[in-house]
């Protein structure tokens, strides 16, 4: 009974499709790897293909020349179909078919990365910037002095 395909990956300027088989695949140098690319500028465990809720991803494992995806370079994106990645310095179109839940499910997690990215890194983090509490405070009715009270210089 042949396994059941859930996408290929079309390789630009021709080759052989390669199918996408299982939900999760290491693509890199290594013969271990579920899809082996023997190509120099490819780390030997160089990303992970994902199958989730009905869409791809693509995650970077470390590699030396990274991933990109429709020439962004990134570490994470789901995909969706038709989209371009470049593995090392190879380009691939994956080529998926996209149901309904899936395409649900994938418009909603590139909505919550696009808010995300479109956020202050502050803020993002739940931090947001706080005023010094001691800027508003005086040393006293002598503000105006240069006397730099518990930091002496040890020049003078």
């Amino acid at each position: 009974m042949p396994k059941a395909i859930l996408g290929e990956l079309v390789p630009k300027g021709g080759g052989d499709p390669i199918p996408l088989q299982r939900p999760i695949l290491k693509v890199g140098r290594r013969e271990s790897c579920d899809i082996c690319l023997r190509f120099p500028n490819v780390s030997s465990m160089h990303c992970e293909l994902a199958y989730r809720d009905g869409y791809w991803v693509i995650r970077d494992l470390s590699s030396t020349n990274g991933i990109k995806v429709n020439g962004q370079k990134l570490r994470y994106r789901p995909l969706r179909p038709g989209d371009l990645l470049t593995i090392g310095k190879r380009d691939y179109a994956i080529q998926y078919e996209l149901h309904a839940e899936g395409q649900r499910s994938l418009e909603a997690v590139l909505t919550e990365a696009e808010d995300v990215y479109n956020q202050p890194l502050l803020e993002k983090a739940g931090l947001s910037k706080r005023r010094n509490p001691f800027e508003s405070m005086g040393s006293g009715a002598d503000d105006d002095n240069d006397d730099d009270g518990y930091f002496k210089d040890d020049d003078d």
